[in-house]
């Protein structure tokens, strides 16, 4: 199959790889038709990483089933499917109880399998993979993934009706956060450096949009909720950022109020002094935020899939570069470089 491996450089190239082959019954293999390029993805691009280096990635992923093991029923060959790439090893404590997010070998066992968009065919499980209803596009699936971990920061958080929400980065994460929240019946202002992300962030139904790079937006946020400060602020800038938003977000909180971080850290130890004497006197919660998994009963990626079918959420607005697979480095450079091209997210087709 065709496949984009990671080179030492930390680009791609494009060749042919093995074909995954269905390694149990309960497994089924899926031809990739759309993948899209997450902020993960993204802060590896031209850097060296041995560990990465002639390895597929990708994990925003939508395609066809192709075949199937002898033990799948909830899809057949032919199907169009979303899937799910939050994988753990199935036996641990955290996988037992349906949270699988934080199973410590969550990478080992996600990159072996489902998280491989960048290549023609991926192999997983059946239970990671979502029948697509036929007004469902490819490449609005391959947004599920980011819509999926913006709700479960709002399932951590408890946001509700009403509510006075910031939100700071409106990269796909944060204008996922703020779509979600506005469906929600919060109010919602929303923090970036990048104009026509805040542009498309004030049409997709923000309240209000900050230029952080013009303005305060500690004090327009404060000056938003009449002074008092936010509910609830979601950093979804994260990376190199965080040194920076981490702090800035729990200065935009109100006392009493809560700090998701939905943004990632990039990896080992990152020192990041924060006014915790305040904090601390004002009961600010910091509520960390890592992919997403089970909300009760139900899945979380199934539950952003039924909201994007019932028209509850309009996600194609996000997407504003398409290249195909062969065009991967160009289209890494362009989400890269947002702020000349206007990038928000970028869609590959396989």
């Amino acid at each position: 199959m065709k496949a984009a491996l990671k080179t030492a450089e930390g680009t791609f190239q494009v060749t042919e790889a093995e074909r995954p082959i269905i390694p149990a019954p309960h497994f089924v293999l899926a031809r990739v038709r759309v993948a899209g390029i997450c902020g993960t993805d993204l802060r590896h691009w031209k850097k060296h990483d041995p560990a990465l280096e002639c390895h597929i990635m990708g994990h925003e992923l939508a395609g066809e089933a192709v075949e199937v093991g002898e033990a799948v029923t909830n899809v057949k060959p032919g199907d169009r499917v979303v899937i799910e790439t939050v994988m753990g090893d199935g036996v641990c404590e955290y996988c037992r109880i349906q949270r699988y997010n934080i199973c410590e070998h969550l990478y080992d066992v996600r990159t072996q399998y489902v998280s491989r968009a960048y290549a023609e065919y991926v192999v997983g499980p059946a239970e990671k993979f979502y029948r697509l209803p036929d007004h469902v596009s490819f490449e609005e699936a391959s947004l599920i993934d980011t819509f999926s971990v913006c709700l479960h920061a709002q399932h951590l958080s408890g946001l509700g009706i009403n509510d006075k929400v910031a939100v700071i980065g409106a990269g796909p994460i944060g204008l996922g956060q703020m779509m979600l929240a506005k469906a929600s019946g919060a109010d919602v202002v929303i923090c970036d450096l990048v104009q026509g992300s805040l542009d498309l962030a004030k049409e997709l139904g923000a309240d209000a949009v900050v230029n952080a790079a013009e303005e305060d937006a500690v004090e327009r946020v404060k000056a938003f909720t009449g002074g008092r400060g936010a509910d609830i602020v979601f950093e979804c800038a994260g990376g190199e950022s965080m040194p920076q938003t981490l702090p800035q977000a729990t200065k935009m909180v109100r006392r009493g109020g809560k700090v998701v971080i939905v943004g990632g850290f990039d990896a080992g130890e990152t020192t990041i002094p924060l006014e915790w004497q305040r904090i601390q006197m004002s009961e600010i919660q910091l509520i960390p935020s890592a992919s997403f998994a089970m909300h009760d009963i139900y899945r979380e990626q199934g539950m952003v899939l039924d909201l994007i079918a019932k028209g509850r959420i309009d996600v194609e607005k996000l997407i504003t570069h398409r290249f195909s697979l062969d065009q991967i480095n160009e289209a890494f450079d362009t989400a890269d470089r947002k702020e000349e091209t206007g990038a928000v997210f970028v869609a590959i087709s396989i």
